[in-house]
């Protein structure tokens, strides 16, 4: 098993976090950052940037990797909405990720939610960037189409690891019902940015790992994120391998190759990490395409 962390996992701390701390704490609202035990939790309070996590911060799953607390979730807080809008004002934030706990006992899976809060920041911010990092809804596709019909900038999803782990790693989802999803939400808006990511040195081989990009590509997956998987705490999985950052520029130029239109690979990348810098190059790109082919006269 792998113990002491190499040299390329060793970062700095960050100061300068405590405005962020003080807004979110005021706003009585929750960050995957601080619930999942993020290593980059310093660097983007920093900057004052932050995941928000909705639908309270108990997660009615066990995923074995995950430190978010378990167990049995509140009633969904109709005020969140409210509350998230005024900290995206008070912290002048230009792109905004939302992703929850997994709400199984939600018969919708908490998608409601999700549309409340992307309402509401549509209707306070004019041009907004919004990204929803969302559970698997328990295959409630309905629920998934009242997501995508909202204006929202990018539908994320997680596969976290590849398909031989999730007995393990995730009980209680499945691999499949996530590639549907991914499936689904393209199907349903051919326009919307669909984003998966993946957890490395879990135990997974390269060759499962390429299989697992080949697999959300041809679920039409746009965007992709590879980071290393480090355990936060006792009760979690241990690391079993940690990923060279040269491992993790080769799965980008592969990913690439593949046709993902964005990919982040590295050591610290997670999935809402730099998110908005993701979507934005992305825009950028697209732009720059258009520009060329009107001046080539295309």
């Amino acid at each position: 098993m792998a113990k002491r962390l190499p040299q390329w996992l060793k970062k700095r701390i960050s100061c300068g976090t405590v405005a962020t701390e003080r807004i979110l704490s005021g706003y009585r609202l929750n960050t995957v950052c601080v619930s999942a035990c993020c290593p980059n939790r310093g660097e983007c309070f920093s900057k004052g940037e932050a995941t928000f996590m909705i639908l309270g911060r108990v997660c009615s799953r066990n995923c074995r990797f995950c430190a978010v607390q378990k167990g049995t979730p509140l009633p969904v807080d109709k005020d969140e909405p409210f509350r998230i809008a005024c900290a995206v004002r008070e912290m002048n934030l230009n792109y905004v990720v939302i992703t929850s706990v997994t709400r199984d006992d939600l018969p919708d899976g908490g998608a409601e939610q999700f549309v409340e809060v992307s309402r509401k920041l549509r209707e306070e911010f004019n041009g907004i960037g919004i990204e929803l990092l969302i559970p698997d809804l328990q295959g409630n596709w309905n629920a998934l189409r009242k997501i995508v019909q909202e204006d929202i900038s990018v539908l994320a999803h997680n596969l976290e690891t590849v398909e031989r782990l999730y007995p393990d790693a995730r009980p209680g989802a499945d691999y499949q019902r996530s590639l549907t999803l991914l499936k689904i939400a393209k199907e349903e808006s051919s326009d919307l940015l669909t984003k998966s990511g993946l957890m490395l040195g879990l135990g997974e081989t390269e060759k499962e790992v390429l299989r697992t990009m080949e697999d959300l590509r041809r679920a039409s997956c746009d965007l992709l994120t590879l980071g290393q998987y480090l355990q936060p705490g006792p009760a979690q999985l241990e690391v079993k391998e940690f990923i060279t950052p040269d491992k993790f520029e080769q799965y980008r130029k592969n990913a690439l190759e593949m046709g993902f239109l964005g990919v982040a690979s590295g050591p610290f990348v997670r999935s809402s990490y730099n998110a908005g810098q993701m979507y934005y190059e992305w825009k950028r790109t697209i732009t720059e395409d258009m520009t060329q082919s009107v001046s080539d006269g295309v």
